[in-house]
């Protein structure tokens, strides 16, 4: 079987586990299944293939705000330089992004 066939099993059975009995939500349902088999770690590339693209670990939003707000409280920090830190790693993520659509293109 190949890569592609194996990819799309994959995401099927995230459709099917996310899915109403009548399956017509499926393509509700499709980004965030693709975004799920994006960001699970692979046995055969030992990695997720968000993390073979972009270089980084792929943290969720929420997961990154709850975690800032923890710094926040726990070493009492400015909130206004924390805020100025996290707009720089955001941009620092779309430079990635960029640059990983550049290299994608040549």
């Amino acid at each position: 079987m190949g890569q592609a066939a194996v990819s799309n099993r994959e995401i099927k059975l995230i459709l099917e586990k996310t899915m109403q009995a009548n399956r017509k939500d499926w393509s509700n349902k499709l980004d965030d299944a693709l975004w799920a088999y994006r960001i699970t770690f692979k046995m055969p590339i030992v990695m997720s293939p968000y993390r073979l693209v972009y270089g980084k670990a792929c943290h969720l939003s929420f997961e990154l705000e709850h975690r800032a707000q923890l710094a926040i409280k726990k070493l009492n920090l400015n909130l206004t330089a924390s805020r100025a830190l996290r707009l720089a790693q955001v941009n620092e993520l779309d430079e990635l992004c960029h640059d990983s659509y550049e290299n994608a293109r040549i």
